[in-house]
């Protein structure tokens, strides 16, 4: 099964964040934050304008993305954890 995002929706992997402290002591599951960084596995055409054309995507796959705590929807697809989200959820492209 795959997923093809519609319109201007994007579909993400979210990047688990460390399980170990800066001192070298390992963070159990439940004290573990929801991730809020992700890649771009898959992107919608864009949003359809009034004039009838597409706005072009921001983000494309494969950049690292930043989103809300509690953005988009989560999916399962073969097994992986997704989330499914607006581009106008994402706060920002991380760079470098």
């Amino acid at each position: 099964m795959a997923v093809k995002p519609l319109e201007d929706r994007v579909l993400v992997k979210p990047i688990e964040g460390e399980t170990k402290t800066a001192s070298g002591l390992f963070l159990p599951e439940t004290a573990k934050e929801k991730p809020m960084r992700g890649e771009v596995v898959a992107a919608g055409p864009g949003k359809r304008l009034e004039n009838g054309k597409r706005a072009e995507m921001s983000v494309r796959i494969g950049d690292h993305v930043v989103y809300g705590r509690y953005a988009g929807t989560e999916v399962e697809v073969k097994g992986t954890k997704l989330l499914i989200m607006r581009e106008s959820e994402l706060l920002g492209v991380v760079e470098g």
